[in-house]
């Protein structure tokens, strides 16, 4: 009897140990990649330059992830999947929106600059639902002992690649404008030569930072990328501010001829007004540019997987097409330790000086790697309670956690130096949030295994 419940207790201890390993041996696989390319790309060692890991990135971003995304999301969407999945794109909105108010909480509590204030916001708000999601999913399911099931890799690409559509038009929309300059902090900067940072013109002298994730974004600026254009916009410039900003034609046609009038008429010019600010501004929002090659992938994968004549034509042993996929998944198969050779390279750059100040610098880690994920665990088992998530699918819902958990994207950082603004905050701010993420996300993923079963 006593030999039976000895046997039981040491059943227990093992799978505990199992959970345990299964989660955080995949995990320190990334890390290992991670330092190799922090050794590569140290400046002690310069084994590898930095324009090598430029090019590397370049190669992720226009060849290798298109390859992942376009092999694994065409060969596991369907029309009817589509109407399965939906809730993946709205939980990317659900996390930033969570992870928006946290920011504004935080900025409250450890009161920033007053011009990094909405930069906590944003900052604490937006996390990598890319490439860092897909490296861990790869690393996971590269493991024999993952809860999973065989086609662990390929469905959890597919999901995390219909969300990055989302992800991508928040980047060039709401990030966009929320990492504009304040207009009170650029009037003293435009007005202090001394202050005033020259800019970077050559490609290979940029921090890998601006090229890591998405190359070539810091090059699509505009002539108001740099300056508080929304500002501009919709608020009244008055004094210094007039010779500081050139006055916007935002003029009616027509009403130049248009003397006093009753107040009927003023309220019917004002609709026109508001509506032709709202137009500027949105001609001025860089939309175009998700047509990236990512984005066509999945656009791609999209409409072949859920189309069968095309599906059957380009997927599967049989497909006429089939050396065309496997040769495309060979080259998607260098996309993990790629990007973690250029995050390890990114990180060998080291935190630069930032005047956010320690304790939102804390404050923000906290908010993002800590309470966002626990969080995220409410959100998600409330989804199971409402019947939103596939039954039985526990990528799935691992898939959704991990939107919690990701350290804020690197891509915010190609976004402040587009602004020309925050740009050393958010170096340093990545550099510290990553070094903390190998803790924090060991920690959460062994508790979502754990979980798994019950959400």
């Amino acid at each position: 009897m006593f030999g039976g419940g000895f046997l039981s207790m040491d059943s227990n201890v093992a799978d505990r140990n199992g959970n345990w390993l299964s989660a955080v041996v995949p995990l320190m696989k990334l890390l290992c990649l991670t330092v190799i390319g922090l050794i590569l790309a140290h400046p002690k060692t310069q084994i590898v330059p930095r324009a090598t890991f430029k090019l590397l990135s370049k190669l992720v971003f226009a060849l290798f992830l298109p390859c992942l995304i376009f092999v694994h999301l065409g060969e596991s969407v369907t029309l009817d999947s589509v109407m399965l999945w939906w809730f993946v794109p709205v939980n990317v909105l659900i996390s930033t929106a969570i992870g928006c108010a946290l920011g504004y909480i935080v900025a409250l509590v450890c009161r920033p600059p007053p011009q990094f204030f909405r930069f906590t916001v944003i900052m604490t708000g937006f996390g990598n639902t890319g490439n860092l999601p897909i490296a861990i999913i790869g690393s996971v399911c590269h493991s024999s002992d993952h809860p999973f099931g065989p086609d662990c890799h390929r469905t959890g690409i597919a999901y995390v690649s219909f969300a990055q559509w989302v992800a991508v038009i928040l980047v060039y929309t709401f990030v966009y404008h929320m990492m504009e300059p304040p207009m009170q902090y650029y009037e003293i900067v435009a007005e202090g030569n001394e202050i005033e940072e020259e800019p970077i013109n050559s490609n290979i002298s940029r921090p890998l930072l601006h090229e890591a994730e998405w190359p070539g974004m810091v090059d699509k600026g505009t002539e108001h990328s740099k300056t508080p254009f929304i500002a501009r916009v919709f608020m009244s410039i008055s004094g210094s501010s007039q010779s500081t900003f050139p006055d916007l034609d935002l003029t009616e046609e027509g009403a130049g001829g248009a003397g006093p009038s009753s107040p009927k008429s003023i309220r019917c010019l004002a609709e026109p007004r508001v509506v032709r600010r709202i137009r500027v501004v949105a001609e001025e929002t860089p939309i175009q540019h998700i047509m990236q090659p990512p984005t066509i992938a999945s656009l791609l994968a999209l409409i072949v997987g859920m189309i069968p004549l095309f599906r059957g034509f380009v997927f599967g042993t049989d497909a006429p097409l089939s050396f065309f996929t496997d040769s495309l998944e060979i080259l998607a198969g260098a996309v993990v330790p790629s990007v973690m050779l250029i995050l390890g390279g990114m990180l060998a750059e080291g935190p630069n000086d930032s005047s956010l100040g320690i304790r939102t610098t804390i404050g923000i880690t906290v908010a993002r790697l800590l309470v966002l994920p626990f969080v995220g665990i409410g959100i998600v088992a409330l989804a199971g309670k409402l019947n939103l998530l596939i039954a039985g699918d526990q990528m799935y819902t691992f898939v959704l956690l991990l939107q919690y958990t990701t350290p804020t994207a690197i891509l915010l950082g190609a976004i402040a130096s587009l602004r020309g603004y925050s740009v050393k905050e958010a170096s340093a701010l990545l550099f510290w949030q990553h070094i903390c993420a190998v803790i924090s996300l060991s920690v959460y993923i062994v508790i979502y295994f754990k979980l798994l079963s019950y959400i």
